[in-house]
């Protein structure tokens, strides 16, 4: 008889676990609460356009092209990916902006350009970069986050000193210019921690934008979505959506044995969580949660967001597919999200507007946009502070991009904090889960296996590797291959100890 397992969720993360543990055999359903899958990344239609709802950069190709190898497929046959140029561009004031091409070679232009002779000092970061990816992304992130010895290899001896200094403290010791310095933090933004607290050797993030560059799934990022649920159906994965989960069944035991959805018990051998780890615990009865509400009240997440989709009937003029406003000061918002946790006056944001790429994102003539503010989580959340921030970024957008644009909204949607926690379970209404700062990476997060539970495994941003859509993926290997290692250890003793009693007749 199979081994059946049942995943929370149909995120990225629960969606890789799915088609990895039905590969090995085993009989698995995933319970979505939603009506869609896709967790964080599902899509909104309306009026003839269509919206990611949440991730739209698509990074690190060849974690992709990883995930999908192990399965002997490719992402294009599934999707059709197109590499952008430019990645994006960057304002600084009206007018006045910094594009970001599709090679190096031109990305050093654009930084002569701006400052003489720091061109050399980039070709050297980036080198150091790749040097730091060719060592996180191909192996460190693939381990499990068992043991701080699996941050200790030959590799990684000689970068022990990268773990201790910050991106910021790098970026600043060879750059001068306040512009180029900010688009190089800029990347690790999607680790979910301030540069001046993330880690040097995640300089990695910089290969990742400069070194291998931004892509664009046709169709949008739900497309990548979409693959995953092909595959995962055709390798047997059940899928269950509308199914909220009220308890994870626990036995005497101590063992997890299935989940309650909807008022119906489902039995199950293993229960593996994708959905926010907090809340995941809150499934428990108290006795069996490994992490105490004062573990997660001290522990640094990354942002949420107060994000607009936006239908305009005109094309716009001066922006690119990805487009971020960086006119204001960096650090004062910053503070407002990991230091003072309150509403930013001036706030940076991001802009991105795939039909400028896609055209099955707007009707012709039309543009789709998507605007973001990254906030602290936990933050009030109104309708009337959320059209207050509105108004304020589009005049800004207005004056930057030197057009008008606020008489020819369609309409306008709405997201943030509230919705965070409404349809995701989001620990304060979290958009990315939780930091990757030097005391929240590896072993260091929380853990894939549940230490109180037996059979019971978590997957996703707040356990490793970490944020963002390609650790996720990652994740859903971690944790598969630990499911995979308990079924076959229970095995063998259960094998062991039938043989032992059938010695004693």
């Amino acid at each position: 008889m199979k081994t059946t397992i049942h995943i929370i969720g149909s995120g990225f993360s629960s969606l890789a676990a799915s088609c990895y543990l039905a590969k090995a055999g085993y009989d698995v359903t995933i319970f979505e609460k939603n009506s869609t899958i896709g967790g964080r990344a599902r899509q909104l239609k309306r009026d003839g356009f269509t919206f990611d709802i949440g991730p739209t950069w698509y990074w690190m190709p060849d974690v992709f092209e990883r995930f999908f190898s192990d399965f002997d497929k490719r992402p294009s046959d599934y999707y059709t990916l197109e590499k952008l140029n430019p990645a994006y561009s960057v304002y600084f004031g009206k007018d006045d902006f910094i594009t970001i091409e599709d090679t190096l070679e031109k990305i050093c232009i654009a930084f002569e350009k701006e400052e003489k002779g720091s061109s050399k000092k980039l070709l050297k970061f980036i080198n150091q970069a790749k040097s730091n990816y060719d060592i996180a992304i191909k192996d460190l992130v693939y381990n499990p986050g068992l043991s701080p010895f699996e941050l200790v290899t030959p590799k990684t001896i000689g970068k022990l000193n990268q773990f201790f200094s910050t991106i910021k403290k790098d970026v600043r010791k060879e750059f001068n210019n306040n512009r180029l310095a900010q688009i190089l933090e800029f990347p690790v933004l999607f680790l979910g921690a301030k540069p001046s607290a993330t880690p040097s050797f995640y300089s990695f993030m910089n290969y990742a934008d400069f070194g291998l560059g931004t892509f664009h799934p046709k169709k949008g990022m739900y497309q990548v979505i979409l693959a995953m649920e092909a595959l995962a159906l055709s390798l047997g994965v059940k899928i269950k959506t509308n199914s909220s989960i009220d308890k994870i069944l626990v036995n005497k035991a101590g063992e997890a044995k299935g989940l309650n959805s909807n008022g119906v018990n489902y039995y199950s051998d293993y229960v593996l969580s994708g959905a926010d780890y907090h809340h995941t615990e809150t499934l428990l009865d108290k006795e069996f949660r490994q992490y105490s509400e004062s573990y997660w009240e001290a522990k640094t997440f990354a942002p949420s967001s107060l994000l607009f989709y936006v239908g305009f009937d005109k094309k716009l003029r001066n922006v690119n597919h990805h487009t971020l406003f960086f006119d204001v000061d960096f650090g004062l918002h910053a503070q407002d999200i990991y230091d003072n946790a309150k509403w930013p006056e001036d706030p940076l944001f991001y802009a991105s507007f795939p039909s400028i790429t896609d055209g099955s994102s707007a009707p012709e003539g039309k543009e789709a946009g998507i605007f973001l503010i990254p906030l602290a989580p936990g933050l009030e959340d109104t309708p009337k502070l959320r059209e207050t921030y509105f108004n304020k970024i589009i005049k800004r957008f207005e004056t930057l991009t030197s057009q008008k644009v606020s008489d020819s909204i369609l309409f306008k949607e709405s997201y943030c904090v509230n919705d965070f926690i409404k349809d995701y379970n989001s620990y304060k209404g979290n958009a990315y889960g939780m930091a990757n700062t030097l005391l929240q990476t590896a072993f260091l997060r929380p853990k894939l296996k549940s230490k109180k539970v037996k059979n019971l495994f978590f997957t996703g941003q707040l356990t490793v590797p970490g944020p963002g859509v390609p650790p996720s993926l990652i994740s859903g290997k971690l944790a598969s291959e630990l499911i995979v290692k308990d079924i076959s250890t229970n095995k063998k003793i259960t094998t062991r100890t039938l043989k032992q009693n059938e010695n004693n007749f």
